[in-house]
Order: C-alpha cells, then sequence, then structure tokens
C-alpha cells in the first residue's frame, strides 16, 4: 500500500532542510499571544496535534503546562524526544484517531498541518477525535493559511538553495488543492516530492466544526489580529467543545 504523501514526504531529512529557517521568535510569540487569551490554567495538559520536531509543544512547555506533541513522522518524533522530560513527552500518532485515556484542556493544530487528506470525510475524523479528546469546554485552536490570500498571490515557480541542495519548486491550485511540487537533487540522486493541501477557507472550517465545537473568534495573523479573507496572512481559529 502506498503511503500518503505527508508521511512519506515529512520523514525525509530533505522536508526539515527545506523548511529549516522557519522564524523562532515568531512561534514563541505567537504562543505567548494565545496563551494569553486563551487563559489555561497553569499544569493543564495540553497536546500538540502534528507536532513536527516539536518546536510549538516546546514553547507551550515552557509556559509551565503538560504538553505531549503527536505527529506521524517516526524520524520527526525520533528527533523530538531527545528533548523528553516529565511534561514534555512525543509520541507516534495519526490525527485521525483518538489517543486513548487522555483528556486535555486545550489541542493545538498549528502552520497549517490540517487538510493533508485526499476526503472531507478525513477532516471530519479528525474533528471528532479532537472532540473525544477535550476536557468539558476544552479548546482546539487551528492555525491555518489563509487560503484565498495564498491563491490570489500563488508563486508559481521559484528556486531556494539550501545547504548546497537547490530545491526546485513549482505550484498551482486545481479548484480545490494548492499544491506544491518539489524536484532536486542530491547525492548523485533525484527526487520529487509534491505537497497536497486542501484549500480550505473560514466557511469550511466553519461547518467543519458545526458538529462538535462552537467558534469563539477567528484572528488573522500570529499578533492575533482580526481576520480579512482579503488581507491576513493566517486564518487562525480559536473553538471551545460544545457542552
Amino acid at each position: 500500500m502506498q503511503k500518503e504523501w505527508f508521511a512519506e514526504w515529512f520523514n525525509t531529512e530533505y522536508y526539515h532542510i527545506l523548511y529549516k529557517d522557519r522564524d523562532e521568535d515568531e512561534a514563541k510569540r505567537f504562543i505567548s499571544n494565545l496563551i494569553s487569551f486563551l487563559n489555561i490554567p497553569k499544569n493543564s495538559k495540553l497536546l500538540d496535534l502534528a507536532c513536527g520536531k516539536g518546536r510549538h509543544s516546546k514553547i507551550l512547555n515552557s509556559f509551565s503546562y503538560d504538553v505531549l506533541g503527536v505527529d506521524l513522522s517516526e524520524n520527526s518524533i525520533l528527533e523530538a524526544k531527545k528533548e523528553t522530560t516529565a511534561i514534555l513527552r512525543f509520541e507516534t500518532h495519526d490525527m485521525r484517531k483518538v489517543i486513548p485515556k487522555l483528556k486535555f484542556a486545550a489541542v493545538f493544530n498549528l502552520f497549517t498541518s490540517f487538510g493533508y487528506f485526499d476526503s472531507p470525510e478525513e477532516n471530519k475524523k479528525v474533528c471528532s477525535s479532537v472532540s473525544e479528546m477535550l476536557k468539558s469546554k476544552g479548546k482546539f485552536v487551528i492555525d491555518f493559511m489563509n487560503a484565498e490570500k495564498v491563491i490570489r498571490n500563488l508563486v508559481h515557480s521559484e528556486e531556494k538553495t539550501i545547504d548546497g541542495i537547490t530545491f526546485k519548486l513549482a505550484r498551482r491550485f486545481d479548484g480545490k488543492h494548492i499544491f506544491k511540487e518539489i524536484h532536486f537533487s542530491d547525492k548523485g540522486q533525484n527526487f520529487h516530492f509534491t505537497e497536497r493541501v486542501q484549500a480550505l477557507n473560514l466557511q469550511d472550517f466553519q461547518a467543519l466544526l458545526s458538529a462538535n465545537f462552537r467558534i469563539l473568534e477567528t484572528f488573522g495573523s500570529f499578533d492575533l489580529a482580526p481576520f480579512s479573507a482579503v488581507n491576513s496572512d493566517r486564518l487562525i481559529i480559536i473553538a471551545e467543545l460544545k457542552s
């Protein structure tokens, strides 16, 4: 059985090379802003869903929370586990499935780590699983690209050279998904990976979340500015589990 694209690409060293220059200070400010807004009691259990190597998990933990980070990429989790403590743990896990016997005050899904699947039904599975893992009135935080702005400003082709590897990137939109084709050569081998993310907008998330959640707030930036479909870079949703 062929692996889903994200299971293969996210598990390679090249994924982390291509995206190595992510802004850590920006991530810290974002988490700090979220924590201030959410006002979750210290020592609460939090879940970082699709955590990668755990950069957001570690920041959440620094605010005195008990954090579990999970991701489908075994290699990312192996790297993240180097930072394990009594209140910072990492496990390999599929976000469509419930983690048994654990309940969280909040679940964070950050940096456009949603909409990777072929079917909208898979998105519903994620939301349903999250609802089962939250405590009463628990919060679900989704940080997604503002797909409408991304589509309008799509950079169709570019090259990036990082660590001596030239990545040739080509982007397109097919009416439902934003695709990024990634071509490069290394160590005498040619590689090709495809990223594919559903171009979900606010209305799509409202429909997805309506069964189990009520949306408390939407923001359009890491500084938690108001959301604008025209101008915002991000679509950040704060939802609360319905009682």
